[in-house]
């Protein structure tokens, strides 16, 4: 088992240099005559959500060949997938027509609040109450429509690179942190809150007004910046708005809801959600007429990285848990936030639940950092691929740099990290 726990860590840290460079292996493909199979090859191992999974198989495999195909079984049956798989199941049920339409009406009608030009206000509504609902109906589920939206709205051709790198870092980093008003929301809060007796009074007193200033900060201080790509995309938008959008009957907007609100109560019991979506495609087929095409795909490949992440994700304890027991608060807090640019911001508070006699001081420290860095990297946070893969189109022919993500998310990380540091 130690031997494998080295493997998991080799492994793990080639599935974090490939994230870094899939961009250059997309490029790389393109060497090839189109559709070749060594053309596809490089293609596929480009693709950031395959990445984990791949290495992840790999692991597997080895451990197959080790010491049978029973012992690999053994362990996967005790990795905890629930959280890989409900990001799937609510990134399908939120990516469809009638809740995109719900999402887009009550964004529209609180940007309607503000005296701004339409795309300003539409900007501002989208990243700061889209990350912040995200403390309500779970980060994943917030990522989600908050990318759709600022996808179909503002990731456009009159909109600069600059200006839509700046957008992905801030959305990463405002979802990252946005879902901290509760304890049951945001992935690295729900796996300390129970341990820690944190509740939802605890984390709104501690984390989420802290959270709330920092996305506000950081949304109006990108308004700025960007005033002229925005000015741009508000003359666009007011173009759209007068053309008719296809309404959708309440009753079946609100049985869509009822389907999320029911996923979202029971996320932590694979068995009661994964036979409800079930029941939720069979619903999408009866009602046809006011559907889309679901995101099955685009999800299947989030729920994949996320599997393998855990996979490899849970062996890294032989070296996280001694380092985060030897450090005192204040280098807690920014060891977390580095950490978590290269292993899921989850997996960092777990094993923060594992350290005895940790101080209150310290606890905070470990879970502000971990929110905090939630949106350097694809891997850092959770809902961070599901919104890699609604966005990753929007950028050139070879996706987002992991790199550009890094440098973009940088200073809403570290206004984050003063906001928590107050």
């Amino acid at each position: 088992m130690i031997e494998m726990k080295y493997i998991a860590t080799i492994f793990f840290a080639c599935a974090v240099l490939q994230t870094f460079f899939a961009k250059k292996i997309l490029k790389f493909s393109h060497r090839f005559p189109p559709d070749s199979m060594q053309e596809n090859l490089f293609h596929f191992l480009g693709e950031v959500e395959v990445v984990f999974g791949i290495w992840a198989t790999l692991f597997i495999t080895i451990w197959s060949i080790k010491s049978g195909t029973s012992s690999a079984a053994e362990y996967l049956s005790g990795v905890n997938f629930t959280e890989a798989v409900f990001v799937f199941v609510i990134m399908c049920m939120a990516s469809t027509r009638p809740i995109l339409r719900f999402s887009e009406l009550v964004i529209m009608r609180l940007a309607n609040l503000f005296p701004f030009r339409l795309g300003i206000s539409l900007y501002l509504t989208c990243l700061i109450l889209g990350p912040l609902l995200g403390s309500l109906i779970t980060e994943p589920a917030a990522m989600t429509v908050t990318a759709i939206l600022l996808r179909d709205k503002f990731f456009r051709s009159d909109s600069s690179l600059p200006f839509r790198y700046a957008t992905l870092g801030l959305l990463f980093v405002n979802i990252s942190i946005g879902g901290t008003f509760t304890h049951f929301a945001a992935p690295p809060v729900l796996m300390v809150a129970g341990p820690w007796n944190w509740d939802t009074a605890f984390m709104a007193t501690h984390f989420g007004w802290r959270a709330a200033i920092s996305i506000i900060v950081g949304t109006v201080a990108t308004v700025l910046v960007f005033r002229k790509d925005l000015a741009k995309i508000s003359d666009s938008l007011s173009r759209e708005i007068t053309k008719k959008i296809d309404k959708i009957p309440v009753w079946v907007t609100t049985v869509h809801l009822g389907f999320i609100a029911l996923t979202i109560v029971n996320g932590h019991y694979i068995s009661f959600f994964l036979p409800l979506f079930l029941l939720f495609l069979g619903w999408c087929k009866v009602a046809t007429e006011f559907q889309d095409e679901l995101r099955i795909k685009e999800s299947l490949l989030v729920g994949f990285f996320l599997g393998g992440l855990v996979t490899l994700g849970q062996l890294q304890d032989w070296w996280l848990q001694p380092l985060i027991s030897n450090l005192s608060e204040t280098p807690l807090f920014w060891g977390a936030l580095s950490l978590t640019a290269f292993t899921d911001n989850a997996a960092i508070t777990y094993l923060g639940t594992l350290v005895p006699d940790l101080s209150a001081g310290a606890k905070y420290a470990l879970v502000a950092g971990a929110v905090a860095g939630g949106g350097l990297t694809v891997i850092a946070n959770a809902p961070n691929p599901a919104g890699y893969g609604i966005l990753r189109d929007s950028f050139d022919a070879d996706g987002i740099s992991p790199f550009g993500l890094l440098l973009a998310a940088l200073p809403y990380t570290m206004l984050a990290a003063a906001a928590f540091l107050l």
